[in-house]
């Protein structure tokens, strides 16, 4: 699912992988449900982090 992409994922990848809008995706950042780092003023996100919120979202946080 991930193996197509880049290590740093942008917000654009990201909201396409999970099929959200940016407002969604932004609040998740903001929340810290979902961990990322802000280059500059881009937002960035590693496949590990996407990985590790998806598996805790499709496993109820185990």
């Amino acid at each position: 699912m991930l193996d197509d992409y880049n290590e740093i994922l942008k917000p654009a990848e990201v909201c396409e992988i999970l099929l959200i809008g940016k407002n969604t995706l932004y609040q998740l950042l903001n929340t810290k449900q979902l961990v990322g780092y802000k280059s500059g003023k881009n937002w960035r996100i590693t496949k590990l982090a996407l990985a590790d919120y998806i598996r805790k979202k499709s496993f109820g946080g185990a």
